[in-house]
């Protein structure tokens, strides 16, 4: 059992991290046009900026899961901060789009070993009955880290410089980092003297590759290619994964484990459906109501407020309530909020939207702690680092799609285009139509998330 001072220290790196890392992927986003014209760079190889990162996590956060697993979590996740803290200072001190790319791909790595052993820790440190409640906080973080990401972005941005977005990462950083060193004491390892799956970590890091990068080009005819090489990729890493010994991803959870396993498609269906909403917002609040950047970011940001007080109170919930009743509650309201959003036009006041973003923040709220808690609590402790990754990858993959779909529906209806008053109408149609898919999404996620089964053995 441990004391009360390595739980509070648990608690305050994983939330601390679960910021950082999502707000470092989204914050940098609003500040791409400032950075392709102090470069001079063109939008492809802008792109990147931002791609890079989300790439790199997504391949090495099941590798860094098992060797957590195996090596010890404290011991991956001080590494990785050191690495995230050290990238983010050569990111803000980069003086080209390459330079600054290759940094990014290394700040992602960093990010992966973050997130891939903070909830894991967390899952360790505190038992069963008291997981709800702390993950609740975690998971708060991770979705106001992603959705202030764009607002604060901008503010650093517009009154700094684009290298401020990086600057400020170092002293949250350095934080973690002494509070790892003197307050968090002990080690956690699950699957100690395993020999670690180099060929599937391969094979799964260049299907993940090909799969994510295809969803980027959308509806380039390269990315057809790219996708199935993924689909296929993956099927040979399923595989290989089910007669290797020690495998680096315990693909029989998926078979064996239905609560685990419809656990994590009910999240990659909620961050599928939900992720493009303050994209498609942004352009819709600032191109056809005439919203700043930063009144657009103003009202974006009541869904976050809402997410920050009841995610926590949602998971500790999930520690008395069966999970899988409230993250179905929760996905059904975020259905209510999608529903909302389907019937915006050029005429739609601002209560409204805001009512269906409190209607959405409330939804993700309620979904995603007990969803998270329904994950860590369905395996053996000796899982807990492949479990966090697993949503850690099941997030990311969920925002690549969440993008891809955007970005086919816009390709379909307005083409390569500039956005102008002209084209204001196929905006409102393409923004309507997706989020008609979203909330067919959605729907798919309310019954993955009732029929996981029953966490706990009824009484």
């Amino acid at each position: 059992m441990h004391n009360s001072a390595t739980k509070l220290t648990a608690l305050a790196i994983a939330s601390l991290s679960s910021f950082i890392t999502p707000f470092m992927m989204s914050s940098i986003n609003i500040a791409l046009p400032v950075i392709g014209k102090e470069f001079k760079t063109d939008a492809v190889v802008l792109s990147w900026v931002a791609t890079s990162y989300l790439l790199a996590a997504a391949v090495s956060l099941v590798p860094f899961g098992k060797l957590a697993d195996i090596y010890g979590r404290k011991k991956i996740y001080m590494l990785g901060m050191v690495l995230f803290t050290l990238t983010s200072l050569l990111c803000a001190i980069a003086t080209s789009a390459p330079m600054l790319i290759i940094f990014r791909i290394f700040q992602g790595a960093g990010s992966a070993m973050v997130f891939a052993t903070g909830i894991a820790i967390l899952s360790s440190v505190y038992p069963a009955q008291e997981r709800g409640k702390v993950l609740g906080i975690a998971v708060a973080a991770v979705y106001i880290g992603l959705s202030c990401g764009p607002f604060f972005g901008g503010l650093l941005t517009q009154h700094f410089s684009w290298r401020s977005i990086f600057l400020i990462n170092i002293p949250f950083g350095v934080l973690i980092i002494l509070l790892i060193i003197f307050k968090l004491k002990g080690e956690w390892k699950g699957a100690e003297g395993q020999k670690f799956d180099l060929t599937g970590s391969i094979i799964y890091g260049t299907a993940i590759f090909a799969f994510m990068y295809g969803i980027t080009i959308l509806p380039d005819i390269r990315s057809i290619v790219l996708i199935l090489t993924g689909v296929v990729g993956l099927l040979a890493f399923i595989k290989w994964e089910l007669v290797v010994k020690s495998p680096v991803f315990e693909v029989n959870l998926f078979v064996t484990n239905r609560t685990y396993a419809f656990s994590c498609l009910a999240a990659l269906i909620n961050y599928s459906a939900t992720f493009a909403v303050a994209f498609l917002l942004s352009l819709y609040l600032q191109y056809i109501k005439g919203l700043t950047p930063q009144g657009a970011g103003v009202v974006l940001v009541s869904t976050p407020v809402v997410m920050a007080i009841f995610s926590p109170l949602a998971g500790r919930l999930s520690d008395r309530i069966e999970p899988r009743v409230i993250s179905s509650l929760g996905m059904g309201l975020t259905v209510l909020g999608l529903v909302l959003l389907i019937a915006l036009n050029a005429r739609t006041g601002l209560p409204y939207i805001i009512a269906s973003l409190l209607i959405l923040g409330f939804g993700f709220a309620l979904f995603s702690s007990p969803n998270m808690n329904a994950i860590m609590s369905s395996v053996d402790r000796r899982f807990f680092g492949i479990a966090s990754a697993s949503v850690g990858t099941m997030r990311l993959l969920g925002q690549m799609l969440s993008m891809g779909i955007v970005t086919l529906i816009f390709a379909l209806y307005i083409g390569r285009a500039q956005i102008t008053p002209q084209s204001y109408a196929m905006l409102i149609k393409s923004v309507r139509v997706a989020f008609t898919v979203s909330t067919c999404f959605c729907v798919a996620g309310v019954f993955f998330s009732l029929y996981r089964g029953r966490l706990r053995p009824e009484e």
